[in-house]
């Protein structure tokens, strides 16, 4: 066996486990400690007789570990030593080492929360900090501080924050490896390259090749783009001899054996991010680093996980450019730029900060952590988010209001997948439709099977974008193709026929046999329901509770969502009657809300009888701008999706006088009343409380409003307001000593003679006022006055014509002035009217016109 650089510092790690139990390990890429760190925990019997766990960032490093260091001790995979990662148990009763993905060990501290069977947990590279890795220290720490003493706790990294790490795990002895490196030429892109990314990885790899010896290591962030650069490599590997070999997790074990080792012939390796830290390719004197990589995300819409392409850090841009010295000089080519390098982060956003917290909460409610507020984080997650994943929780029916694990959410746990997913299996063996809905959650777990080209879920290809049957789910089709690549044994030919990917269909396939098998172990199905489609359905809802949408018109695409805003039905969905769906998965967009790609149809009778809590009954109104009235309607609401409605009576409904009253207030409370009748009101209030504040309070637009809402009350309409008395609620805001005062010192009319008595005017500013004929003054002395005497009121005195002669206070003087001068003059020009010699004692001449209202 090769002597590694970590075995120089192996007697330190092991006195350092030895005194205090904690171990902060860092070494760089290939130094050994995952592979010759556990192993000698285990033989020195620091576990004592039981299993020291490692927890991996990815099941292809588990399981790469788990076979090296099997094959190092010369004994089969499995025995001593075994890996366990989703779906996927390589171990036995005498396996003692255990590599593991993270979700493993949380789901075994459910149903073991004191690890009673191991002795150790080593959590490799840290320093990526995913979310499980976080909680698994914490708790792990916990555990030791309180019933496992004897636990020993380590975490392991390339490159982390050790002094952030020692002091968060107290009392842990920080050990250094310094490896063994060789200096790597680092060549960045001289400007941006607008080539497709397959295009430069082949000019880079041209470049690699001629420039030295020894493999070739290039990152690429998934799958997708190994492939296009696998066949943009064809030609170059065909006239220099060279390997091409993909590595990622998605390949079945002996291809990923199959890139790590060496071969006969240099290699060209296309790697994910999985080569960065978690396994080492032996042989790599170059490395190709296109600077992007699929990091951990959640789908805003679903909640489900989902791998989104991104610039890496610049710490791991260190370490994909450190493959390349490990047994030689080296050289990486950067497919960025400097300036592009330098002003990206040092470090990654750690998962705890961007992904769904549904699932460990769910974990830790389950281990009986209590309140996921007070749990000890390694790093306290947002309070949002916290909050945000008890809702989704509860509404999953996974919890219950305090907080507590339900039996729904223990059966949930029995299945490594996101909690929408476990739910969904849960609920389809509920209603007897557990392979449906097995096979739905593969679907909706792996890539979609349709996204790259149509199936009309008959065994025909469509093309992109075609227009499908109409169906009650845009699962149907998807179930149909999956059969269909299942049928055909997934011969690659019949597959692209079909337009469907062969590594989705692959990969779907094998989630579903591995949801079916925990499921068939774990549920007990109840009997087949009449329709299927039907009880599916009503599983994706159970699964998706906040995901309801409605039609906003009845065959339009446009859809209302539940919890507010909108967002498009993609044109090739099949479901395009249902007037209620359940928008499973969607695309965010700059511009016009999500695009939903998969729906299902749901029945309000199926939010009613399943999610009772999430329905209520409230009325609301409708304007009804033709007959200028309000309706009441009666709804039954789903989240604020109205899912049945009714008119009813208005009478008695508050929200009916609200209604009417905004609408009124939209078009002014004046036009219910004559033309001026609220001014005048207020200004005659006013000039009241000029001649004595004790008198009353003025009138404000604040009364006109009150006395507006007031007159509101029991009508549903314009026509009702205007038959009502504005004026008359108005004054009623007057005491009745004010009105009194109002009637008694500002009255609406003066008395001139027998039937005839004009409108005074009152205005802010202006003393009050009348217009009238000169006649009608015949036979006054003196002019009229109001203010219980004390406010002479003006006249504007009208010729014949009914144009202003004169304006005065003073008719006594008027008349002793003025009027014989002005007598002569309308004597001359107007012979047939009576113009006496003395006005005072004569009787009116000229006809009082009919009073009119107001």
């Amino acid at each position: 066996m090769d002597r590694l650089p970590i075995d120089d510092v192996m007697p330190a790690i092991l006195d350092r486990v030895r005194t205090t139990k904690r171990l902060v390990l860092e070494a760089p890429p290939g130094a050994g400690k995952t592979t010759r760190v556990p192993i000698a925990l285990l033989d020195a019997g620091l576990a004592g007789e039981r299993e020291i766990v490692v927890l991996e960032p990815r099941r292809i490093a588990a399981r790469a570990a788990a076979r090296r260091v099997a094959s190092e001790r010369g004994e089969r995979l499995g025995d001593t030593v075994g890996f366990q990662v989703r779906f996927e148990d390589v171990s036995g009763p005498r396996t003692r080492l255990r590599y593991v993905t993270e979700g493993i060990l949380a789901r075994r501290m459910v149903s073991d929360p004191t690890l009673a069977r191991v002795g150790a947990v080593l959590l490799d590279e840290f320093h990526e900090r995913h979310l499980a890795g976080d909680v698994a220290l914490a708790r792990c720490l916990r555990l030791q501080a309180t019933t496992r003493p004897d636990l020993v706790v380590g975490a392991m990294s390339a490159t982390l924050d050790a002094k952030a790490l020692v002091d968060r795990m107290g009392a842990a002895s920080l050990v250094r490896s310094e490896g063994r490196a060789f200096p790597v030429e680092i060549e960045h892109a001289a400007v941006r390259d607008e080539r497709p990314l397959e295009v430069q990885v082949a000019a880079a790899v041209s470049r690699a090749v001629a420039a030295g010896k020894g493999d070739v290591l290039v990152f690429l962030p998934g799958a997708a783009e190994i492939r296009r650069a696998s066949d943009a490599l064809r030609g170059l590997a065909s006239s220099m001899g060279l390997l091409v070999l993909p590595l990622h997790g998605e390949l079945p074990p002996d291809d990923q054996d199959r890139a790590l080792r060496r071969a006969d012939r240099r290699r060209v390796v296309l790697s994910t991010n999985v080569a960065e830290t978690s396994v080492t390719v032996e042989g790599v004197t170059a490395v190709i680093d296109s600077g992007l990589a699929r990091i951990a995300s959640v789908d805003a819409w679903s909640g489900l996980p989902e791998l989104r392409v991104e610039k890496i850090a610049r710490d791991s841009a260190a370490q994909r450019a450190g493959r390349a010295g490990r047994t030689a000089p080296g050289r990486c080519l950067r497919l960025f730029t400097k300036p592009d390098h330098d002003a990206r982060p040092e470090h990654g956003i750690p998962e705890i900060r961007r992904l769904d917290l549904a699932e460990t909460v769910l974990e830790l409610r389950a281990a009986g952590e209590g309140d996921p507020a007070a749990f000890p984080w390694f790093e306290a997650p947002p309070t949002s988010a916290l909050a945000a994943a008890g809702e989704l929780l509860t509404r999953l029916g996974a919890i219950d209001a305090s907080g507590e694990i339900t039996a729904v959410g223990r059966s949930m746990l029995a299945f490594p997948l996101p909690p929408r997913l476990a739910r969904l299996v849960v609920a389809a063996a509920e209603l007897g439709v557990l392979d449906e809905g097995v096979a739905a959650a593969a679907l909706l777990g792996e890539r979609d099977l349709l996204r790259i080209s149509g199936f009309d879920g008959r065994g025909r290809s469509t093309p992109r974008g075609a227009i499908h049957d109409t169906a009650s789910s845009d699962l149907l089709p998807r179930l149909d193709a999956l059969d269909e690549a299942v049928r055909v044994r997934f011969d690659p030919d019949r597959l692209r026929g079909l337009g469907l990917d062969l590594n989705s269909a692959r990969a779907v396939a094998r989630a579903r046999e591995q949801i079916d098998s925990v499921a068939r172990r774990t549920l007990r199905p109840a009997p087949s329901p009449p329709s299927a489609d039907e009880a599916l359905a009503v599983a994706v809802l159970l699964a998706f509770p906040d995901r309801v949408a409605a039609r906003r018109k009845s065959g339009e695409r446009e859809l209302v969502l539940s919890g507010g805003g909108t967002a498009v039905l993609a044109e090739e969905s099949v479901v395009r009657d249902a007037e209620f769906l359940v928008a499973i998965a969607a695309d965010e967009r700059p511009r016009g809300g999500p695009l939903v790609r998969i729906a299902s149809a749901v029945d309000p009778d199926q939010l009613m009888d399943r999610l009772p809590e999430r329905v209520r009954e409230e009325v609301v109104t409708k304007w009804v701008a033709d007959g200028e009235r309000v309706e009441a309607l009666k709804r039954l609401v789903y989240d604020g999706i109205p899912l049945e409605e009714r008119r009813v009576s208005s009478e008695g409904v508050p929200a009916v006088t609200d209604r009417l009253f905004a609408e009124a207030q939209r078009v002014g409370a004046r036009v219910f009343e004559e033309a001026g009748a609220v001014d005048r009101l207020l200004a005659r209030s006013a000039f009241v409380a000029s001649l004595d504040a004790g008198h009353a309070r003025p009138l404000t637009e604040i009364d006109v409003d009150e006395a507006l809402r007031t007159i509101c009350l029991g009508r549903s309409s314009f026509a009702q307001l205007r038959d009502a008395s504005l004026i008359g609620a108005l004054e009623a805001r007057l005491d009745g000593s004010a009105r009194a005062a109002l009637a008694r010192l500002a009255p609406e009319r003066v008395v001139l003679h027998a039937g005839w008595s004009p409108r005074v005017e009152y205005a802010a500013g202006r003393p009050p006022w009348i217009e009238a004929m000169l006649q009608d003054f015949f036979g006054l002395a003196k002019g009229p006055a109001v203010g219980g005497g004390r406010v002479a009121v003006v006249l504007h005195l009208l010729g014949p014509n009914r144009r202003p002669m004169q304006v005065t206070s003073d008719l006594e003087g008027f008349w002793e002035r003025h009027y014989p001068t002005v007598r002569k003059e309308l004597s001359r020009r107007y012979p047939r009217h009576d113009w006496p010699d003395d006005p005072r004692t004569a009787t009116p001449s000229h006809k009082a016109p009919r009073r009119r209202r107001g």
